[in-house]
C-alpha cells in the first residue's frame, strides 16, 4: 500500500502549488517518491527535523523551497506548512508553526 499525502488546510496547499515553476517540479516529483517508497527517503529529497518532524527539500533554478510534514496512522503524511527559503537556515518561525500544527494534527 502506497502513502498518501495531504495538507494541514487550503491555505498550506495554495502555498504549496504557488512555488515557482522550477521549485513545484521537484517538490511534486519528491512527493511521488515519498508516496511510493515512505516518508523517510533521506537526503537530498527529505530530512528530519527532530520530534517527528521532516522537511521536504525541493529546489529548483528560482532557489529552495521547504514543506514540513509528519506522518499520522495509516500511512498518511501531512503537508504542516511550505516556504520559500530565503535564508541558509530555517527561520525559526516557520519552523515552530510547523511544530505547532504538528501538535494540532497528532491529538
Amino acid at each position: 500500500m502506497n502513502w498518501q499525502i495531504t495538507f494541514y488546510n487550503e491555505k498550506v496547499e495554495q502555498e504549496t502549488m504557488n512555488f515557482p515553476p522550477g521549485i513545484l517540479a521537484n517538490f511534486l516529483h519528491i512527493a511521488e517518491m515519498i508516496e511510493e517508497f515512505g516518508p523517510m527517503i533521506g537526503k537530498p529529497y527529505t530530512a528530519s527535523m527532530g520530534g517527528g518532524l521532516f522537511e521536504i527539500r525541493a529546489k529548483g533554478k528560482e532557489g529552495i523551497g521547504r514543506s514540513f510534514y509528519c506522518t499520522l496512522k495509516g500511512r498518511e503524511i501531512i503537508i504542516l506548512h511550505s516556504f520559500i527559503k530565503k535564508s541558509q537556515k530555517t527561520p525559526k518561525k516557520e519552523l515552530e508553526l510547523a511544530k505547532k500544527r504538528m501538535k494540532e494534527v497528532k491529538k
